[in-house]
Parts: structure tokens; C-alpha cells; sequence
């Protein structure tokens, strides 16, 4: 029997706490499409769009064939070392050094990306920059000279460079979609959050369940509010009239007298 009233006072909560919601709709709405403009501005006016620009190299030496086993291991093996060589220092301040860029070797490292597609010995070879055409730029350097300081180091065949870097049309980040919903969530969730700690702290009693509830006493009866009001107003309004009337009836005396 506990249990089950438990459960019935959750539900109960449940339900009074989504006619709040439904009571204060139009805020909930208002303050959730404030949250998502407001961060559709941000995104248009303060961050700083990203493009980014790839570069594809395939790393397949004359003295590796493909005709056996072994020769595809050396191959794999291979593209492992040379996704090592890209970011390694040399590489990276060689680019800094033929770009002039105002970097430090941390800060470059922080915008490429390099990665191997499954059962591949491709290189995708990516750089972010806020100037679309400043990634391409680094990202096809970048390709030329981890080329050539690859086959120094491993006295082989350079890689063979499948495709330089484009300039990209549109930017990579920030999204303007993704940080709208966002924005949007993070609006209804403060406004329900708000109404809901203002449910929770509103002690005041308001119907016969809140004195059962809280006071653990039982109801003889109730009387309508509308009512009572009603009448008081009649009765001050009848007892204003009367004070009125009685100077009038005072003044009417005087002059007969």
C-alpha cells in the first residue's frame, strides 16, 4: 500500500509540473527561441569560420610489389611510419620556415590531421586554417616536403602524392545548424529548470490535496473564493453609498430648518 501511494504522489508531481510548463508555454517557446537566435548571432558575428583543405598521398614504393603477403605488410607498415613523419619536427618547421607563417610548432600541429583509410596505404593529409586559401597553401607544402623528407630518412621511393589541396567553398566549422539546436536546448533547458525549482519551492497551499499532503488533515469543506470576494465587494460598495447619502440628508435638514 506505501508503495502504491509512492507512487501516485510522483505522478501526481509529474503532472503538476507539466501543467506549469503548459501554464507558462508561451515563455518556454519565447526564452527556447531566444537561446537558438542568440546562438545563430554568436556564430555568424563572433567565431571565427574554419576551412580545411586535404591532400592525398599513396604510399606504394617501385621496390614493394603487391604480389604477395609480405610485401603488403611492408606496405602497411609503411604508412604507419609515414603518418609519424608528416607532424614530426623537421617536417613541420621546414613548412613554418617556406610559408613564413607566425607559428610555433605546437600551434601548426594542433590544425593538421592525418589519417589512413581502412585496408588502404592512402594518406589523407588535412589542414584547417580560418583563410581557405592559406589551407591549401600549407597542406599542398606540407605533402611536398613530408615527401621528401620521407625518402631521405628511409633511403626509398618518395610517396606519391594522389591529389594537392582545394580551396574549400565553405567553412568546416563552426556549424551553424548544429550550434542553433544547441542554443535552442540550452534555452529550454533554463527556463524549465527555472520553473520547475519555483514549482518546488512554492509551499503555499492551494487546493484540498496540498492540505492532506502537507498537513496530514482531512477537509470538512470549502468555500469558493470567487464568492466570498464578491460579496465583500458588494458590502463595501453598499457601505460607501450609505456614508454618501447621510450628508446629503444632514444638508436637506438645515435648509427646511
Amino acid at each position: 500500500m506505501d508503495k502504491d501511494k509512492s507512487n501516485d504522489v510522483i505522478e501526481i508531481d509529474l503532472l503538476e509540473l507539466l501543467f506549469v510548463m503548459l501554464d507558462h508555454l508561451w515563455v518556454v517557446i519565447g526564452l527556447t527561441a531566444a537561446g537558438a537566435v542568440a546562438a545563430y548571432i554568436i556564430t555568424v558575428t563572433i567565431i571565427t569560420p574554419i576551412y580545411s583543405s586535404s591532400a592525398m598521398l599513396y604510399v606504394l614504393t617501385r621496390s614493394t610489389s603487391i604480389t604477395s603477403l609480405a610485401d603488403l605488410q611492408t606496405g602497411t607498415q609503411l604508412t604507419q611510419d609515414y603518418k609519424v613523419f608528416i607532424t614530426s619536427r623537421p617536417v613541420v618547421d621546414k613548412v613554418i620556415s617556406n610559408l613564413d607563417l607566425n607559428m610555433n610548432y605546437n600551434e601548426f600541429v594542433k590544425n593538421v590531421k592525418v589519417e589512413n583509410e581502412t585496408n588502404t596505404r592512402i594518406l589523407n593529409v588535412t589542414v584547417q586554417n580560418p583563410d581557405p586559401q592559406m589551407a591549401k597553401i600549407i597542406v599542398d607544402n606540407l605533402a611536398d616536403v613530408s615527401s621528401a623528407r620521407m625518402s631521405e630518412v628511409m633511403e626509398t621511393d618518395a610517396p606519391n602524392i594522389v591529389d594537392y589541396g582545394h580551396v574549400a567553398e565553405s567553412p568546416t566549422s563552426p556549424s551553424r545548424t548544429k550550434n542553433t539546436l544547441i542554443g535552442a536546448v540550452l534555452g529550454f533547458v533554463f527556463i524549465v529548470g527555472i520553473l520547475t525549482v519555483r514549482h518546488l519551492m512554492d509551499d503555499s497551499i492551494k487546493t484540498t490535496d496540498d492540505i492532506e499532503r502537507y498537513l496530514g488533515l482531512n477537509t470538512l469543506g470549502t468555500i469558493p473564493l470567487e464568492e466570498s470576494e464578491e460579496k465583500t465587494k458588494k458590502k463595501k460598495l453598499s457601505g460607501k453609498k450609505k456614508k454618501e447619502k447621510k450628508p446629503a440628508q444632514k444638508d436637506r435638514r438645515r435648509r427646511t430648518a
